[in-house]
């Protein structure tokens, strides 16, 4: 059994910061992909941004560029996802995802993800 286990949303002001994290538990997660999904209501899933096992490939969305940073622990079973300059459009929820493949993939492979968080809300205010 593989677990995820979000933590660190919560009610913040725009242009406040919060800090994500994914515990990863139940087996190694040894070359997966792991990313951080956002889903608001009346919105499609997206992917925000990814990391490769190794860290040494990234990805962002768009609209997180510049605002958003994803790393690994040093010991590869959390991740996180730390968020400055938030603004109400990031209202949504964010889960923590682990996938087999690519980075590159993993945005277009939502029906193909491994493993999920159940999610932690993440409210910005105006």
């Amino acid at each position: 059994q593989v677990q995820l286990v979000e933590s660190g949303g919560g009610l913040v002001q725009a242009g406040a910061s919060l800090r994500l994290s994914c515990a990863a538990s139940g087996r190694a997660l040894s070359s997966y992909s792991m990313g951080w999904f956002r889903q608001a209501p009346g919105k499609e899933r997206e992917l925000v941004a990814a990391i490769s096992w190794s860290g040494g490939t990234i990805y962002y969305a768009d609209s997180v560029k510049g605002r958003f940073t994803i790393s690994r622990g040093n010991a590869g079973t959390t991740v996180f996802l730390q968020m400055n300059s938030l603004k109400p459009e990031n209202t949504a929820v964010f889960r923590c995802a682990a996938f087999s493949g690519t980075v590159r993939a993993m945005g277009s492979s939502v029906n193909a993800i491994d493993y999920w968080g159940k999610g932690t809300l993440v409210t910005v205010s105006s």
